[in-house]
């Protein structure tokens, strides 16, 4: 099943149950896939759509974007906004797949920098591809770029 099936099940799942704040947060990610369904019209990309990749790439910075609001939100008192952030979060991880462990990141930086054959901070670029290629929605790549740097620097 690819993720706008699940996304879809889900979203039919929390009308029946009347689960207003996940319903919510399932119609926030449905909108934001659509966005993106509009914003590949007219390109070579268009024949599918969003991919699976795709959607895990919306998912991924959806998070972000929350976990910034709530750190935000916390820091101005406003812990009722933080909350609701939180759960949103809770809500979009329910989709994606299991993040890497820190020392499982610092395996998949290893292998990956082995599979580009780099050499030096030249190559960073390319060993990052192979990540985002392997890793996307599974690992945090701004975490995983400094790893980079450190292990060619």
């Amino acid at each position: 099943m690819d993720m706008r099936d699940r996304l879809t099940l889900a979203l039919k799942d929390a009308m029946k149950s009347k689960e207003a704040d996940r319903l919510s947060t399932l119609r926030l990610i449905n909108a934001a896939i659509k966005d993106k369904d509009i914003a590949l019209r007219g390109t070579a990309d268009e024949e599918g759509g969003v991919s699976d990749a795709d959607v895990l790439g919306i998912l991924g910075r959806m998070v972000k974007q929350r976990q910034e609001s709530a750190r935000a939100y916390e820091e101005g008192g406003r812990l009722e906004l933080a909350e609701k952030e939180l759960s949103e979060i809770k809500v979009i991880e329910d989709f994606l797949p299991r993040q890497l462990s820190p020392e499982e990141a610092e395996q998949a930086v290893e292998a990956a920098i082995a599979d580009a054959g780099a050499e030096n901070i030249r190559d960073m670029g390319k060993v990052m591809a192979v990540l985002k290629a392997k890793y996307t929605g599974r690992m945090d790549f701004g975490k995983a770029g400094p790893m980079v740097k450190a292990r060619l620097g």
